[in-house]
């Protein structure tokens, strides 16, 4: 598997952050990392666990799991919940803020950004002198394919 140099320094970052909290270097915790990094979408644990279980069989539920909830603690992933009540992770994109359309027939999730819904957001926190510290934009309806399929019933 091959892993792009910004992917790399990730990884590199996450080695740092795993030393200073006393974590040995595991080559199924690297395996499920890269796999994870080089992805680069919206795993829940159970489907990250499918995906990696056939490049090694070896490799448990609970070490998915427990990777995924590191790379989050250290900065690398993010939690999304996005009504349906399954918990994904995706790499965090530094200084690439994005918002998410989410279809509620099937599922697909498709990122996205707009600086003008950036820049009114700014404006809404400075009219009520807000100081925003982080935000998720999520957009719930149907996509194109299934739309398509609900004007063909």
């Amino acid at each position: 598997m091959k892993v792009n140099f910004k992917k790399q320094n990730r990884l590199k970052e996450f080695s740092k952050d795993k030393s200073k909290i006393g974590l040995k270097n595991s080559q199924k915790r690297t395996l499920i990392i890269e796999y994870f990094l080089h992805e680069d979408k919206h795993f829940s644990v159970e489907e990250l666990y499918n995906e990696i279980k056939k490049i090694s069989s070896e490799i448990s539920y609970s070490t998915v799991y427990r990777t995924l909830k590191l790379l989050t603690t250290c900065g690398l992933a993010d939690e999304c919940n996005f009504d349906d009540g399954i918990t994904r992770f995706e790499p965090v994109h530094k200084a690439q803020h994005h918002d998410h359309l989410i279809c509620k027939r099937c599922g697909k999730i498709i990122e996205f950004k707009n600086n003008e819904i950036e820049k009114l957001q700014q404006d809404v926190a400075k009219k009520y002198k807000f100081s925003i510290k982080f935000h998720r934009l999520a957009l719930y309806g149907l996509c194109s394919e299934c739309k398509k399929k609900q004007r063909g019933n």
